[in-house]
């Protein structure tokens, strides 16, 4: 559990994928780092994707 809370990047990434099944945009990035940032857009990426796939209603 504690490797997972350290993971930022990780949770990042997975938080906008929830994000992006949502159905928000890219703009409620509420990260400001580039790293960050950067993998909080690629989970929202792979949600519009996969949404778009039909996977996720």
């Amino acid at each position: 559990m504690r490797r997972q809370k350290r993971d930022k990047l990780g949770r990042a990434h997975s938080n906008d994928y929830q994000v992006g099944l949502g159905g928000k945009s890219k703009e409620h990035c509420p990260y400001q780092g580039i790293d960050t940032k950067s993998q909080w857009l690629g989970g929202w990426r792979e949600a519009v994707t996969d949404r778009n796939m039909g996977l996720y209603k």
